[in-house]
Order: structure tokens, then C-alpha cells, then sequence
């Protein structure tokens, strides 16, 4: 039998914002070079599960082993080390910043880090817009911005929340293709996605949390037979 590689185990794991306790208990994988969705309502605990694994959520306790490191022992600058990059929600683009500044901003912590040409491949968009001040780019060349600079770190586990909100078809398109190019690579991705025919173009595995919690697991192949219980778990 040819296992694959676990990337990321995450057992039990719990994790609050002072009083709040949010996550309760939530379990997952993810192997070497899978995209696996996290899938939910909107208080489903999914971002706080991708901030906890960052150490921008610090109370917290449970398993969470990232290629055999402990995450939970360690402090948020230690995460980045190990190529865990997490693309948030509001992509935090700089405003003043022009886009080559942007990118260059985060320190890069391996050497593995994609060069800038590489980065240009991927999203042509940006090329030639190193000049072009942050906030003068459209909401998908944001996203694009926001992915690019994590890669240029060197992370090769992309922690993705959202990506395709609130982006026209086409730019969808071009996340798509993108995500594929770095599945291709050996990059490993977890996407929170409330687009689920993006979610099914694009990942390996499905988790569907609830209250903080995992409550069911799909492949890919077994996500278009099921859609009535995802529907009735995402309350569509």
C-alpha cells in the first residue's frame, strides 16, 4: 500500500477568544500536496481553525502536528518558518505600497521562496504592475497580490480564506488555473470556500465543520452524490 504523506494532523483541537471558546474539539488531515475545502456556515469556526494553526489564536490546546513539529508549542514567527503562509480574508494589501514593494515587504524564511518571474507566470495579471500603487488594483489582483506574496516566503502549505469572494467569473477562473499550477508544483493547500463548484474544480477533499467542530469528511468524487446534506449542512 503507497501512504501518503501527512503534512497536517490535527486532533481534538479547541481554541478561544477570551470567554468565546470556538473551536470544540475539531480533527482533520491533510497530506503532502492535497487541497482540501473547508466547508460551513458562516460562525462555523473554519477562519478561527486556519488562525489557531498560525498562532494568531493563542489560547488554545489539542494536537496540532505540522511535519512532525508541534504547533501548538511554539510562536506565530516559528509557524512561517515552516512554509504554513495564511492568505486571510481581507488580504491585507498594503494601500501605500505599490505592488513590487508589497511583495517584497514579508521577510522571506526559505530559501524555497518562488522568484519573482515565477509569480508572473502565474498571475500575468501582476506583471508589469510594479508600479501600480496597492490600492489601485481590482479586488482579484488583490487576492492575487495576497497568494503571490505569501509564495515569495517560501511557504508550501497556503492556508486560502475565501479567495473567490466577491470576484467576477473570469478572475475565479484564474485562481483556479493558479491553484492547479501549484498543485502541480507539490504545494499543499486548505481553501475555505463558500463557492462550492469552485470547491469541486479545485480540491481533493472536502471537510464540513460545524460549532466548531469537523462533523463529516467527502471526497471529491463523493461530493456531487451528496449535495443535498452539504446544502442542508451549509443551510442553502
Amino acid at each position: 500500500m503507497h501512504h501518503p504523506v501527512r503534512r497536517l494532523e490535527v486532533e481534538d483541537l479547541h481554541s478561544w477568544y477570551g470567554e468565546s471558546h470556538i473551536l470544540h474539539g475539531a480533527s482533520l488531515h491533510v497530506n503532502q500536496g492535497e487541497i482540501v475545502t473547508l466547508l460551513g456556515r458562516n460562525g462555523a469556526g473554519k477562519t478561527t481553525m486556519m488562525r489557531t494553526l498560525m498562532g494568531i489564536v493563542q489560547q488554545r490546546k489539542g494536537r496540532a502536528v505540522l511535519d512532525g513539529q508541534d504547533l501548538l508549542a511554539m510562536p506565530a514567527h516559528h509557524v512561517a518558518r515552516l512554509g504554513l503562509g495564511f492568505v486571510p480574508e481581507e488580504r491585507g494589501i498594503f494601500s501605500s505600497l505599490n505592488v513590487l514593494e508589497n511583495l517584497l515587504l514579508p521577510p522571506a524564511f526559505r530559501p524555497s521562496g518562488m522568484a519573482l518571474e515565477q509569480i508572473y507566470t502565474l498571475f500575468p495579471n501582476l506583471q508589469g504592475r510594479d508600479t501600480t500603487i496597492g490600492t489601485r488594483l481590482s479586488g482579484g489582483e488583490q487576492q492575487m497580490l495576497a497568494i503571490a506574496r505569501i509564495l515569495r516566503t517560501g511557504a508550501d502549505f497556503i492556508l486560502l480564506d475565501e479567495p473567490t469572494e466577491g470576484l467576477a467569473p473570469v478572475i475565479v477562473e484564474d485562481i483556479s488555473r493558479a491553484l492547479g499550477e501549484l498543485k502541480a508544483l507539490g504545494l499543499t493547500i486548505i481553501l475555505v470556500e463558500q463557492n462550492i463548484r469552485f470547491a469541486m474544480a479545485n480540491a481533493d477533499r472536502h471537510y464540513v465543520m460545524e460549532q466548531g467542530r469537523v462533523v463529516d469528511e467527502f471526497s471529491n468524487e463523493a461530493l456531487q452524490s451528496n449535495m443535498a446534506k452539504i446544502n442542508a449542512y451549509l443551510g442553502v
